[in-house]
């Protein structure tokens, strides 16, 4: 029994956490579920594609998370939107999560291709596999970022060009 105002480690996992972490292995487990269905039921083609589109991008989005939190977008400087940086960053994470999902069935299915075991079914396990280990991986922690005064030019590497 814990008391009700004991200190938790700032990275621990809540259950809100571990379900958005589950979806979308669960998404690629319900379109091998979904294969079942007969050949031209359209819940068998919008599950796959749902998780074909978003699902194996999205877990490895994932593990980028703290990472890409690290930085958050600035917004213009004549107008500030209160609401901008997280549109910004909800979008940046969709689009990576989209080409990431992409990316990875091209990647997947070339790999089949070249060892001629090539089928749908093969890249969707395969896909729903890799998914699955990347919810169970480890988050990738952000590394601090330096600061500077405000107006100042970001400081740079050494040895860097930028």
């Amino acid at each position: 029994m814990t008391p009700q105002n004991a200190v938790t480690p700032q990275n621990a996992m809540t259950p809100q956490d571990l379900v958005i972490r589950m979806l979308p292995p669960f998404g690629g487990w319900l379109a091998l579920a979904a294969l079942a269905l007969p050949g031209g039921s359209p819940l068998r083609g919008a599950a796959v594609a749902v998780f074909l589109a978003v699902g194996p991008g999205a877990a490895l989005a994932g593990l980028c998370g703290p990472a890409l939190r690290a930085r958050r977008a600035e917004g213009p400087v004549e107008r500030r939107d209160a609401r901008f940086e997280r549109h910004s960053d909800l979008l940046e994470r969709l689009m990576l999560a989209v080409l990431l999902s992409i990316g990875a069935a091209m990647l997947v299915a070339t790999v089949l291709i070249a060892a001629q075991a090539f089928s749908g079914d093969r890249v969707l396990l395969t896909l729903t596999l890799l998914t699955t280990l990347a919810a169970f991986c480890p988050r990738l922690r952000a590394s601090p970022t330096p600061r500077t005064a405000p107006g100042a030019p970001p400081r740079t590497r050494k040895g860097s060009t930028l």
